[in-house]
């Protein structure tokens, strides 16, 4: 048996020691696992209601995931930016891991007025299971201006110029120098679910629009709104409640304008015998041709083209000595509405010798 010398002895307990004091760190303070403050919040006013949205967090401040998720407060706030959560309109239940987040906020009349600086703040704060927080989301502010109701009796009529839209403007208008209010009339495409502004119209303008932006044979949905629009910033407004939606179907049963200036001239110079016709072309955007009607005397009109003439000539070869006839044209368009006809124009083919 082999004996240690004191000297090695005494190393292997200074190493154990020293290994042992390597694993001893500084102490840590346990998490305090506050959620991390949302920074999407938006906001979207119409009427007297504020939509807010925003992405419920996932993870607590130093990065781990949160495991003691406490309600969320939504706050309001007339004093601009927002120090601290002073007036909660609503406490929400815990949100984790359900991704986005909405809250529709009622906006108090008492609050409205038309000043370009009435202003309303909102902050979402969201708390652990202790109540605290890391601190308030991004603010978002909204235009306290009142709104119009609705515009009453929209309609719309389909026309051979467009749809034609009619409301009547409200009886009473509120007098404030620092608001002005625009009627904005959308359409909503019922084939492809898609919507746009039509326009915005004055108060002073009259109460009727035509829309020639939408498609024949499409099916739409008409809206309008007043909208309250700051004279001061044009870039602050809100729009208020809509109205009633109006559907139409734009069905084009609308017959181009009859030709005009139809003449029928003989000719046999060097050739067989023929009639040639000529009018004044129709301007339609949607014009797809004309049909060429002949008639005897005494007897109905005929059609005597087998294809629209795409131009506003015809020769007809197919006529006989010693007969008068007497022609007439129509404009077709793409849908295949047929105009009235023409006038009439008349030539007799000379008998033969």
């Amino acid at each position: 048996m082999v004996k240690a010398s004191p000297r090695f002895s005494a190393t292997l307990v200074l190493t154990a020691i020293l290994a042992g004091c390597a694993q001893i760190g500084a102490p840590v303070p346990p998490s305090l696992e506050l959620p991390k403050p949302v920074n999407d919040l938006r906001a979207a006013r119409k009427g007297e209601k504020v939509l807010l949205t925003w992405t419920a967090p996932t993870r607590i401040t130093d990065g781990e995931t949160i495991r003691h998720l406490g309600s969320t407060r939504v706050c309001r706030s007339l004093q601009v930016p927002i120090k601290q959560c002073a007036t909660v309109v609503k406490e929400i239940p815990p949100t984790a891991g359900k991704g986005a987040v909405s809250y529709l906020d009622q906006v108090p009349a008492s609050l409205l007025r038309p000043e370009a600086d009435a202003l309303a703040g909102y902050e979402v704060e969201v708390l652990n299971s202790g109540g605290r927080s890391a601190g308030l989301s991004n603010q978002i502010t909204v235009p306290l201006f009142p709104t119009l109701s609705p515009p009453q009796k929209l309609t719309g009529q389909v026309t051979p110029q467009g749809v034609l839209l009619q409301w009547e403007w409200p009886a009473n208008v509120p007098q404030a120098s620092s608001l002005e209010f625009h009627l904005r009339i959308y359409r909503r495409d019922e084939n492809g679910k898609t919507e746009s502004r039509v326009a915005d119209v004055g108060l002073r303008d009259e109460a009727k629009l035509l829309d020639q932006g939408m498609e024949w044979e499409h099916a739409y949905s008409y809206r309008a709104t007043f909208v309250s629009v700051s004279s001061e910033n044009s870039e602050l407004e809100v729009e208020g409640d809509d109205s009633l939606d109006v559907k139409v179907f734009v069905h084009d049963v609308f017959p181009p304008v009859a030709p005009s200036g139809l003449q029928a001239v003989f000719s046999s110079v060097g050739q067989p015998n023929f009639i040639d016709l000529t009018w004044s072309p129709n301007t339609e955007a949607e014009l797809a041709g004309y049909n060429v009607y002949r008639r005897e005397e005494g007897g109905p009109a005929v059609k005597i083209n087998s294809e629209l003439a795409k131009i506003p000539t015809y020769r007809d070869r197919d006529i006989q000595p010693g007969k008068k006839y007497f022609y007439s044209v129509a404009a077709v368009d793409l849908r295949g509405n047929e105009s009235a006809y023409s006038d009439e124009a008349s030539e007799s083919v000379p008998t033969s010798p």
